[in-house]
């Protein structure tokens, strides 16, 4: 005799809903021990290995590499036998938070994620969908809620499949009206897919950063100003920390940040966020500065806690140290959160200006374009000088032109004089 238990996909904390199945580490009838990996997935945050609390055999697995479950969905279902349970109390133990049922379950069909729910009043079926059965090779089938044998008909005319169809009548009943919808909908992606291309589907990272970004672009009413900047003292100033060293080179990267760390202390406005709930501006003593890194994976923001103790030194190996960690996969989560100001060197792209979307739910992000040679009046005469353009896209809820004014122009007169910010 053996016991059936469940393995959920955990909660893994941070507002994140599902994850993406990357790779299975074990098959159905593979022996696994407790606390061993069993899946491989991808969230908004990182890609992380789930270890399943059970030893058992794994009696299913639930979903294809690619899949993307919601937070409680059934990974697998490991088979405890019970000889096991006697012997160790750990084999069935249950953690909060960690992905397990509290109770052995019985056999029975699963239905994916995403399948039409059927109400209890519904009588009516049509075209069933099968599942397979956990304790044999047999298919049960799960109705579709369709009462209308018109509506049938104009889906199996149509060659549309009622599972695929999310109903809007009581009980979740699918109308004429779904079905309509949903044939329309469908000639239109013939109609794209004849004009030929490729589809890509928005999961991960890429999906993160898309439902963040419109989430910036809905919530915060943000302006941007900018101001070309002659950087040519600031070259040189760095030039003069290097000269000689062989290791640890303080990157102009670590110089604009720590340039954008001190302005964020003289200007706390712009160091904040709006509580909408609450209707309050909380400003924050520390700085943790985010700033873009971009990978193969897309784009991360990676976050130097407690900004404002390091010297330039320390942020530059911190930086470095981050931007190793988002090009392996390795960044914690923690090292993504937390941010209060985003510093965004896109001049590393080769472009000179950019109105960039503000890291939500920050207030402000500071935008660096590229350096390059250009006239300008120096001293009094015209001479050829390294400029770059800087912006500030800030937040109009937290301050007003005047503040975001004063933070652009200090962390101007710093690039212009860098001997003020050493």
């Amino acid at each position: 005799m053996s016991q059936v238990f469940e393995f959920l996909l955990p909660d893994i904390g941070e507002g994140l809903t599902e994850a993406e199945i990357v790779r299975w580490l074990v098959d159905v009838g593979d022996r696994v021990r407790a606390d061993q990996p069993v899946v491989e997935v991808e969230t908004a945050k990182a890609t992380v290995e789930l270890p399943c609390p059970y030893q058992g055999t794994v009696d299913s697995r639930v979903g294809d590499v690619g899949d993307v479950l919601p937070v409680g969905s059934v990974l697998v279902t490991v088979a405890v036998a019970a000889t096991e349970l006697e012997c160790s109390d750990d084999s069935a133990k249950v953690l909060v938070g960690s992905g397990v049922s509290s109770a052995p379950v019985r056999r029975r069909g699963r239905v994916r994620a995403g399948a039409v729910p059927v109400p209890r009043t519904t009588s009516l079926c049509a075209q069933p969908a099968p599942s397979r059965d956990s304790g044999s090779s047999a298919l049960v089938t799960t109705p579709v809620a369709v009462v209308s044998p018109l509506v049938r008909r104009l889906a199996r005319d149509n060659g549309l499949d009622l599972r695929a169809v999310q109903g809007t009548g009581a009980d979740g009943v699918i109308t004429r009206a779904d079905v309509k919808r949903a044939i329309t909908a469908a000639s239109q992606v013939d109609s794209a897919d004849r004009r030929g291309g490729e589809r890509v589907p928005i999961r991960g990272m890429r999906k993160a950063v898309a439902d963040k970004l419109s989430r910036s672009r809905r919530e915060i009413p943000d302006v941007t100003c900018w101001m070309d900047v002659d950087a040519t003292e600031l070259l040189a100033a760095r030039d003069v920390l290097n000269a000689g060293a062989e290791a640890n080179r303080i990157s102009l990267l670590a110089f604009l940040a720590r340039i954008c760390v001190a302005a964020a202390c003289q200007y706390p406005e712009l160091n904040s966020t709006v509580d909408v709930e609450r209707q309050e501006i909380v400003r924050f003593s520390a700085v943790n500065l985010g700033f873009a890194a971009q990978t193969e994976k897309g784009l991360f923001v990676p976050v130097v806690h407690d900004a404002h103790k390091m010297t330039t030194a320390d942020l530059s190996v911190e930086i470095a140290r981050l931007t190793q960690a988002a090009r392996a996969g390795t960044l914690a989560l923690s090292e993504l959160t937390g941010g209060t100001i985003t510093l965004n060197n896109y001049g590393g792209y080769g472009v000179d200006g950019s109105t960039p979307i503000i890291n939500h739910p920050e207030a402000a992000m500071l935008g660096v374009g590229r350096i390059v040679a250009k006239p300008w009046v120096h001293e009094g005469e015209l001479a050829v000088r390294k400029v770059v353009q800087l912006s500030l896209t800030f937040d109009h809820r937290v301050c007003d032109g005047e503040v975001a004014s004063g933070f652009l122009r200090h962390v101007a007169d710093r690039v212009e004089q860098p001997l003020k910010l050493l």
